[in-house]
C-alpha cells in the first residue's frame, strides 16, 4: 500500500491543522533526445543552453527550500568538479541557497561534506523530512530515479522542464521504466524569461482514485 500523500497547501482541511506546505517539483534540462545527463553523468553539454537572465534564474530559485539529489549525481559532481563551471557545478548557477539532501545507502561517507545532508531513507520519508526543512518553501527533486519513485507514490506536484539544443545519444533518460509506463501531464504555462530554452511547467493529470498519470 502506497504511503498517504501529504496534504498540499491548497487542502482546506489541513490548513487549520498545520502550516502551509510547499510543493514537490521535479526540475531538469533535457537534451533534444531526452537525456538529462550525458555518459558518466557528464553535464558539460549544459553550456550549449541559451543564457538565461540572472533575474529569471533568481526568481526560479527563490521558491525552492530543499533540493533532493541522488548519490550517483553527487559523486559525479565531486569527480568532475575541476571540469565543471559555475553553471554546471552549482544549483541554479549558484543563485540558490538552501538545504541539499543526498539519498545514499552509505551516508557516513558524506559526513565530511557540510554542504549536504546525507540520508538513508526511502523517497517518501525523504520528502517528508525535506518539507520539515523547507519551512513552507518548495522541495525540488533533481534526480531522475528519485523523481520516478516519487511519481509512483503520487508525490510530484509540478514538472519544470527546459530544453537544450543538443543531442547526446547516451546518458541518463529523464524518465525510464522497464516495459514503459504512461504518465499524462497538463500544461500550466510557459516559464517567463525562459522562452529560448522552451521552459514549461506541467502538473500531473490526476483522476479520482488513481493518482497521477494513466495506464
Amino acid at each position: 500500500m502506497a504511503p498517504q500523500r501529504p496534504d498540499r497547501p491548497e487542502d482546506p482541511a489541513a490548513a487549520g491543522a498545520q502550516a502551509p506546505q510547499g510543493r514537490v517539483t521535479w526540475g531538469f534540462t533535457a537534451s533534444l533526445d531526452g537525456f538529462i545527463t550525458g555518459p558518466e553523468h557528464d553535464m558539460a553539454w549544459l553550456e550549449a543552453c541559451p543564457p538565461m537572465d540572472g533575474e529569471v534564474v533568481a526568481r526560479l530559485a527563490e521558491p525552492v527550500g530543499v533540493i533532493i539529489s541522488g548519490r550517483r549525481g553527487y559523486d559525479a559532481a565531486v569527480a568532475q568538479a575541476a571540469e565543471r563551471g559555475e553553471l554546471t557545478s552549482e544549483a541554479y548557477g549558484g543563485a540558490w541557497d538552501g538545504v541539499e539532501i543526498v539519498l545514499t545507502h552509505r551516508p557516513e561517507e558524506l559526513a565530511g561534506d557540510p554542504s549536504v545532508t546525507a540520508l538513508d531513507v526511502d523517497v517518501a520519508e525523504a520528502i517528508r523530512r525535506a518539507h520539515e526543512l523547507a519551512d513552507g518553501k518548495d522541495v525540488q527533486i533533481i534526480s531522475a530515479d528519485i523523481a520516478r519513485q516519487a511519481l509512483e507514490l503520487d508525490l510530484v506536484d509540478e514538472l519544470q522542464i527546459f530544453s537544450a539544443p543538443v543531442m547526446l545519444g547516451d546518458g541518463t533518460r529523464a524518465f525510464s521504466v522497464p516495459g514503459g509506463r504512461r504518465i499524462d501531464w497538463e500544461l500550466v504555462g510557459p516559464i517567463p524569461g525562459a522562452e529560448a530554452g522552451f521552459g514549461r511547467r506541467y502538473r500531473p493529470r490526476r483522476t479520482a482514485g488513481t493518482g497521477a498519470g494513466a495506464g
